[in-house]
């Protein structure tokens, strides 16, 4: 047996899936070091994950398609994928204290199946530089949160005093 028959993996290539998994790991070596829910591990298969999905209906509809064949609608498979995600990123979300925790990781999740999405359409150039505009996001705003006040006002400061990175009330 041929070696490029042996590695071939048709609808996908390769190439798309190292993208996904770099994706995936470059947003999820950041919520790792902060110590988030969606780590390194969570991340790479979600981002792989969508990947697959959109490849594979990409594949279906085009090979599917004809008048004695069915027609598929790969945008159906997205919505679906959205959806699915959008249950993966409630399960992350909980209520403690009158605040809801975890917003933040449940819309991280759903950037990484974009960016999946990004990679099956054939963009994969644009799926990095999108992940890297994900960790400006996250670090960024968590930088000004730091250092200005104006960012740490209403129930946010209130999650601040509760995990104990606020000011006290004598400063």
């Amino acid at each position: 047996m041929e070696l490029n028959a042996l590695l071939s993996i048709t609808p996908f290539d390769w190439h798309s899936i190292g993208t996904a998994l770099l994706c995936g790991s470059i947003i999820g070596i950041e919520r790792q070091l902060r110590g988030k829910p969606v780590g390194i591990r969570t991340s790479s298969l979600i981002t792989l994950g969508t990947y697959i999905f959109i490849a594979a209906s990409l594949y279906v509809s085009g090979h599917l398609a004809g008048p004695e064949k069915v027609v598929t609608d790969p945008s159906r498979i997205i919505g679906q994928v959205i959806t699915g995600i959008g249950f993966l990123g409630a399960g992350v979300m909980l209520a403690r204290d009158g605040m809801v925790l975890g917003v933040t990781s449940a819309a991280t999740i759903w950037m990484l199946a974009s960016i999946g999405v990004v990679i099956a359409i054939g963009h994969n150039q644009v799926a990095i530089k999108l992940s890297f505009v994900v960790i400006l996001v996250l670090v960024g705003v968590d930088f000004l949160e730091d250092y200005s006040q104006a960012f740490t006002r209403g129930v946010h400061r209130k999650f601040q005093d509760w995990r104990g990175k606020g000011k006290s009330s004598s400063d």
